[in-house]
């Protein structure tokens, strides 16, 4: 896990990045929800802040679609988050990176399925449209000098600490 700094003179710097390896596996996804979580209240945002509760709930379905969709056994996945600043606007980057290469999200996702023998949806495939409509943009990237692909989000910061 990268420590969380300030910098020397106490004044919080313009770019901060965190990055946390998680076993691909409900828990290790579960683990990285709520250290993102960890991570924004200690940027300024606390728990109960709508950019932490968002963040969380981005992290918890990439992290989720990382380990159910992009699982290799024995292979771990990565977080990162990076707050950045494009202007006049502060930014969230959200970054999950799993090790399967032959799986990719469709950038627009499409609904759910509807169960015809019960005439109600099925409860798989909300993840990247909830992702959709919480993020400004997303997108998936290749794995650079490895396989897999990165899954990222990014998020308007509205409350610079």
């Amino acid at each position: 896990m990268t420590p969380l700094t300030e910098s020397a003179d106490g004044i919080s710097p313009a770019t901060l990045t965190f990055e946390l390896r998680f076993t691909s596996t409900p828990r290790g996804a579960r683990l990285a929800r709520r250290l993102a979580s960890y991570c924004l209240d200690s940027w300024g945002h606390p728990y109960d802040s709508q950019v932490n509760e968002t963040t969380a709930l981005i992290v918890g379905e990439l992290a989720a679609n990382a380990v159910t969709h992009g699982r290799v056994p024995g292979r771990d996945a990565l977080l990162r988050l990076t707050r950045y600043d494009e202007g006049t606007e502060r930014l969230l980057r959200i970054e999950v990176t799993d090790t399967r290469d032959e799986r990719h999200p469709a950038i627009k996702p499409a609904a759910p399925a509807t169960d015809p023998a019960q005439g109600t949806r099925t409860e798989n495939g909300r993840g990247l449209l909830i992702v959709e409509a919480l993020a400004r943009t997303w997108g998936v990237t290749p794995r650079t000098g490895a396989p897999g692909k990165t899954v990222w989000a990014e998020l308007p910061l509205r409350h610079r600490p």
